[in-house]
């Protein structure tokens, strides 16, 4: 019987994500080949898949797809539960698949998206195998399909954990790059201020009341200094408010109009925006398994 080192625990553990306990046990069974262990883990977490997803899945990639005219494309957020498998080819080329399907069939909503075939099955049933083999919870959060009015422009930031797509009118493609490359670092809210949600104006308005009240100033004042508050802050949030990341002396509109050029509608995703991330705490789990173990 080979020996079962920590350090192979740990490089199974690293493969296929699967607690530490269930690695040793994997690797016990396969004698030490790791690449058996790694297929009856493979094996075991499939009938997982149910438990799998009940955990929480912030982590994953924001996917894009436009069509060679730029007329149709897709964005889309993917989720699974660590970075690591965010990363991995099989996670990646799902994410694709998905894009290019919502592209092709033009679902409604996630729930119909799921109900479609990729090669045959379903992309539910396709989700469930995935979720077998990496060990991990995958989920499809959202998605926009766009048919532009004018021409789609994408960018990908940081390891794709934030995506933007951009519907511009007019101008060239290079501008449409520069735009989507803005949102990506400024993160608008919407595009002009009469989009901007009432809940969020509320907001805002109510905090510069209450910080425009301590300066005992006359009630008409009072309401000026809470109004030229809001409008700074509705240009602040809004992309054609925004001064334009390459050249701060231009706002957005600003340079729509040297261009004469609009943007007909955009979508920003962000990984996990809005979701509890999963915290680890390895050390924690070392000592439950170590518990576990001595019992």
């Amino acid at each position: 019987m080979a020996e079962i080192t920590a350090s192979m625990v740990k490089q199974l553990r690293e493969k296929t994500d699967a607690p530490m306990m269930e690695c040793k046990k994997a690797l016990t069974e396969a004698d030490g080949q790791m690449e058996k262990a790694e297929e009856i883990l493979r094996v075991k977490l499939g009938n997982k898949a149910t438990k799998a997803a009940s955990r929480v899945a912030a982590e994953g990639v924001v996917a894009t797809y436009i069509r060679e005219d730029r007329k149709l494309g897709v964005i889309l957020e993917l989720n699974c539960e660590t970075d690591f498998v965010a990363k991995s080819e099989d996670f990646l080329h799902f994410s694709h698949a998905l894009c290019r399907l919502v592209g092709e069939q033009k679902p409604a909503d996630v729930q119909a998206l799921s109900a479609l075939s990729i090669n045959g099955v379903s992309v539910e049933e396709t989700r469930k195998a995935l979720v077998g083999k990496i060990g991990e919870n995958v989920s499809l959060r959202r998605f926009v399909r766009f048919e532009a009015e004018g021409h789609l422009s994408h960018y990908i930031h940081g390891g794709a954990k934030i995506g933007v797509m951009v519907d511009l009118v007019g101008a060239d493609e290079a501008l449409g790059k520069d735009l989507a490359m803005h949102i990506a670092a400024s993160k608008p809210v919407s595009l002009s201020k009469d989009q901007v949600p009432a809940a969020l104006i509320q907001k805002e308005r109510d905090i510069a009341t209450a910080k425009a009240a301590e300066s005992g100033k006359p009630a008409d004042i009072v309401a000026k200094m809470v109004e030229g508050t809001v409008q700074k802050y509705l240009k602040e949030v809004t992309l054609l408010g925004q001064p334009f990341v390459k050249n701060d002396k231009l706002t957005i509109e600003q340079l729509l109009q040297q261009n004469k050029a609009r943007v007909s509608a955009f979508t920003l995703y962000i990984v996990g925006e809005g979701m509890d991330k999963k915290k680890d705490d390895f050390a924690a789990e070392v000592m439950a398994a170590v518990s576990a173990a001595n019992k």
